[in-house]
């Protein structure tokens, strides 16, 4: 039987393998990163892996994704059409529509007071910062000017920024960078806020923060979209300073089984058939972010289950919520 080093050169002088795409294709078992990955078989002998996150890919082991082409090509031509076709349209959906989906989220974010009672949900955000008031601040400085600073992981529209106290000093991550003008339009409207930091980055990934710099850290439905949120939380407990405060509200899988049975499995049904986290960046419904806060360390640990005022009965799944705080 011919290897398919053999059988790619005897194939090399096709017009359609001479230049390499840009998508990536990987042989064996593994996708990059644990990215999901998928299976084409070809033939008896050949599978062809197709990685569907194609961001990160080695241009330089290009040749050894030619010979999976070449044997692609040879083994038969429908399967051919058929599989150019899928890396086609894969890369098109995680690449070129990529900033386009996550300009629409950002749109479809700047709209959420049109799906949800705004004025109830604003005592939600006020029971998230409250612990603000009482925080005294490790850095000298600030402490004698009486402020504290502030790092908001996701700050998305910058919807919690107004009930931040008066002087605070504020390091702002988000992964979007197409949030940036609505929350610096709030922050310029808000003289009494310091902004010190502005970070386009994952929370997993936030390295360039100081280890212990900030007083506290606010989540506010982020968690639900974070590929790790165990690497998410030890990243909080990192940068918080000795008893600093870490505050998040997020939605979660529901946790009243008997009253909303039919919520919770269409949570899950949206979650694992990838629709929810297609059209939203990532958000999985059927995630509780508590237990693994509750034992990634912190010295104390306090929330409550709350269901938020949706209106809007297509968001209704996202109307469960926990609120709380932990200590460092």
């Amino acid at each position: 039987m011919n290897s398919l080093h053999d059988i790619s050169r005897r194939y090399q002088k096709l017009p359609c393998l001479r230049s390499p795409g840009w998508f990536h294709l990987n042989l064996g078992d593994e996708s990059i990163y644990g990215r999901r990955i998928s299976q084409l078989a070809i033939g008896n002998n050949v599978m062809l892996n197709v990685v569907t996150d194609v961001r990160n890919f080695p241009l330089e082991s290009f040749g050894r994704y030619f010979e999976a082409v070449s044997a692609f090509v040879i083994n038969n031509k429908t399967a051919c059409i058929y599989g150019v076709g899928v890396i086609v349209l894969t890369t098109c959906s995680y690449t070129l529509l990529r900033d386009i989906r996550k300009r629409i989220f950002v749109w479809v974010s700047s709209k959420s007071d049109k799906i949800r009672d705004e004025k109830k949900y604003e005592q939600f955000r006020l029971k998230l910062v409250a612990p603000l008031k009482s925080i005294v601040s490790h850095d000298p400085a600030l402490r004698k000017e009486k402020n504290i600073r502030i790092l908001e992981i996701g700050v998305g529209c910058g919807d919690n920024l107004k009930h931040y106290p008066d002087g605070a000093h504020l390091v702002l991550v988000d992964p979007n960078p197409h949030f940036k003008q609505h929350f610096t339009k709030k922050l310029t409207g808000n003289l009494k806020i310091n902004p010190e930091d502005i970070i386009v980055s994952k929370g997993e990934d936030m390295d360039v923060v100081p280890s212990e710099s900030v007083d506290a850290v606010v989540v506010s439905l982020v968690l639900c979209s974070v590929t790790d949120v165990s690497k998410v939380l030890r990243q909080v407990k990192r940068v918080l300073v000795p008893g600093g405060k870490f505050l998040f509200m997020e939605h979660v899988h529901e946790w009243d089984t008997k009253t909303y049975r039919a919520r919770r499995i269409i949570q899950s049904l949206l979650t694992v058939t990838r629709i929810w986290p297609f059209l939203f960046e990532g958000c999985i419904l059927n995630r509780d972010p508590l237990p693994l806060i509750r034992a990634a360390g912190f010295s104390q640990v306090k929330a409550e289950y709350l269901y938020a005022p949706i209106l809007c009965t297509v968001f209704k799944v996202g109307s469960p919520h926990v609120i709380g705080e932990a200590t460092k």
